[in-house]
């Protein structure tokens, strides 16, 4: 899931990642182009039963993102605003700030 939080006055939409619990034993990563395809570890949180990740990214752009289950698989969020192939045979997910 991925909630956006738009602001009148800035040229930011803060963006809200999250992964049902039920998809990882262990841990989820985020890696995106917006982090140089870096993993960042996304916050397990016991009240949502959910990983979730928040950051500001510029309004009006496109992003490329995968999450990274457990250290060993690769998955895509269902609700992303589209999907991209990545030139390794898989889709990466898109989120937009417009």
């Amino acid at each position: 899931m991925i909630n956006k939080r738009f602001f009148k006055t800035k040229d930011e939409v803060e963006v809200t990642f999250e992964l049902p619990q039920d998809h990882a034993d262990k841990s989820v990563a985020i890696v995106a182009d917006f982090l140089d395809w870096q993993p960042a570890a996304m916050k397990k949180v016991a009240k949502s039963k959910s990983f979730k990740f928040k950051t500001r990214l510029p309004k009006d752009k496109q992003f490329e993102f995968r999450y990274l289950v457990d250290d060993e698989r690769w998955i895509n969020d269902p609700a992303a605003d589209q999907y991209k192939p990545n030139g390794f045979g898989e889709d990466n997910s898109l989120v937009n700030t417009y």
